[in-house]
């Protein structure tokens, strides 16, 4: 076989391994190492990966045992070609997935004293930290900083990994030492660290690299700008989102196809679909391919402002351009046409997703049993219940809590409680939202005593009530006529620093008036003033009514 050329020899291997012919130790090292001293590194490696794989085997030899005699200190190889076959072995179990032999070679290499190239380091680093070994990448990293070739992609990936498993402190930990190098870093770095920081919620954070990447002379590209944008809108600040929007415009950087979805949904979300749209145009007229996820928030947006036969409409469209709706595109219709009560065409969609083999998941039937809830279709909601339990999907504090909801809604309080047994027995611990839902319907009752009992178990539960359910409350005395009661809950709000809304201050200082204690109330008037709230006419009309009957 070495008479013949490289490439003549490798089809011959290949040819008589397809017939059968069984291969020695010695045969398959001969053609390695030819074709490595030939520099065919690639072919030398799908020898490699036919051996990892099974596809190339013998009664000579297994797996382990040819690689050990290829890599022994006695073998064919000296150092100076010993170099690529070991490259060649720790590529070949990269791309077979198997990060632990890929890892036991590398540092049997480093151990016979050979430098590995940053590309097959890079590679390594990669294949761990892709199934999620994000503490041995870490390890891998610093104890072989100094034995291999390390260069800028290489702390890229760590960055990007320790980005990715929340650990910021060591990916900025990492850029210090790439600079203390004297490596420089690139834009792409910076945009992995800037994402990192606005997925973490540190904007500030992410505003000070985004400037210094500018001091530095690196020229933030499309997906620097995309990242900090989604990072504004992530934390509230949509006017800075935008602003940074016309910054990149103006400064000549394309906008890719996650920068037009991040605006898109950011405007879908305010409503304001005429601008959506307008972008969605954009996209055409500049070429830049629509995917699900753009669909998704135009969807999204029209079922918002509660038109769904129009989101529907665009299902439509999205299949001519050779897109497939995919799960969320149909839990979002079906909350739309469930919130506009079409409750017909929302089972209707659900039976196409069934039709079509797509997820059913938790959420599809929270959708649903919410919209059956709201129309007071119980049994049909109690029906969607047993099908996803049959499907083994358990119901989640969600699923319990619109049930709860709807018996409270139904008048049902002991159904209601039922069900609030029936979640707290499978696991699942009640929540704020949930007492909140109890303490409204015996509110609304007028069942003041098993309402306060329920509000004050909330602390033994180490739960805190927020300002919805201090405001059912005070609503509930106020109803009674119980003013000592309700101002007492007003002072306990201010004392957690909550703050009531209009109608707990306007309802109380109509029960203090009508109790005579017009003094009481213009306290509280002048304290509802203090935090900004304005008062309605009525209630300087009833302080004014209550002192003159006084005088």
């Amino acid at each position: 076989m070495l008479k013949n050329p490289p490439l003549k020899a490798f089809s011959l291997f290949n040819s008589s391994t397809l017939q059968g012919f069984q291969h020695t130790h010695e045969s398959t090292a001969v053609i390695l190492h030819h074709l490595l001293s030939s520099n065919m590194l690639a072919e030398a490696q799908s020898i490699l990966l036919q051996l990892i794989s099974g596809r190339l085997s013998s009664l000579s030899f297994t797996p382990p045992s040819l690689l050990q005699h290829l890599t022994d200190s006695n073998s064919r190889y000296n150092s100076s070609n010993l170099l690529p076959l070991y490259e060649a072995i720790i590529n070949a179990h990269v791309q077979s997935q198997m990060p632990e032999e890929a890892l036991f070679y590398f540092h049997q290499m480093i151990n016979r004293g050979l430098v590995p190239r940053s590309n097959i380091f890079n590679n390594l680093l990669t294949l761990l930290l892709k199934f999620n070994l994000f503490e041995k990448a870490w390890s891998f990293f610093n104890e072989t900083k100094g034995k291999t070739e390390f260069d800028s992609y290489s702390f890229g990936i760590m960055v990007k990994g320790c980005c990715e498993f929340g650990d910021l402190k060591k990916g900025f930990e990492l850029l210090s030492q790439l600079e203390e190098m004297g490596l420089s870093p690139n834009v792409v770095l910076y945009t992995t660290l800037i994402d990192g920081c606005c997925k973490n919620g540190d904007i500030e954070e992410a505003k000070r690299l985004f400037f210094k990447m500018g001091k530095l002379g690196l020229v933030a590209n499309e997906f620097t700008y995309t990242a900090l944008i989604n990072g504004y809108f992530k934390k509230g600040l949509k006017k800075d989102g935008f602003e940074l929007y016309e910054e990149m415009k103006l400064k000549g950087v394309v906008r890719n196809i996650y920068t037009y979805n991040s605006m898109i949904s950011q405007y879908c979300k305010d409503g304001d679909l005429s601008k959506a749209f307008e972008l969605f145009d954009e996209m055409r007229d500049k070429e830049v391919a629509y995917n699900v996820v753009t669909y998704n928030s135009l969807i999204s947006g029209l079922c918002r402002v509660k038109k769904p036969y129009e989101a529907e409409k665009l299902v439509g469209q999205m299949r001519k351009t050779g897109l497939s709706p995919n799960s969320i595109t149909y839990n979002t219709l079906i909350d739309g046409f469930c919130k506009a009560g079409k409750l017909d065409k929302a089972s209707s969609l659900f039976d196409q997703m069934k039709a079509r083999g797509l997820s059913i998941s938790l959420v599809t039937y929270n959708v649903l049993i919410a919209g059956f809830c709201r129309a007071g279709n119980l049994v049909a909601a109690a029906d969607l219940v047993k099908e996803m339990e049959e499907r083994g999907i358990s119901p989640s504090k969600v699923t319990y809590t619109v049930l709860i909801d709807a018996f409270v809604r139904s008048n049902d309080m002991e159904k209601a409680f039922e069900m609030k047994s029936k979640m707290e027995n499978s696991g699942l611990v009640s929540d704020v939202y949930t007492y909140g839902v109890l303490i409204h319907g015996l509110c609304i009752m007028g069942n003041m005593k098993d309402a306060m009992k329920l509000f004050r178990s909330m602390g033994e539960m180490h739960l805190k009530p927020n300002d919805v359910i201090y405001n059912t409350v005070i609503y509930g005395y106020c109803k009674q006529g119980s003013s000592f009661r309700a101002l007492r809950l007003i002072k306990e709000m201010g004392e957690n620093g909550m703050v009531p809304n209009i109608a707990s201050y306007g309802l109380t200082i109509g029960v203090l008036c009508k109790d005579g204690k017009w003094q009481e109330a213009e306290v509280l008037l002048n304290e509802m003033v203090g935090f900004g709230l304005e008062p309605l006419d009525s209630i300087y009309s009833v302080i004014s009514k209550a002192k003159n009957e006084v005088t």
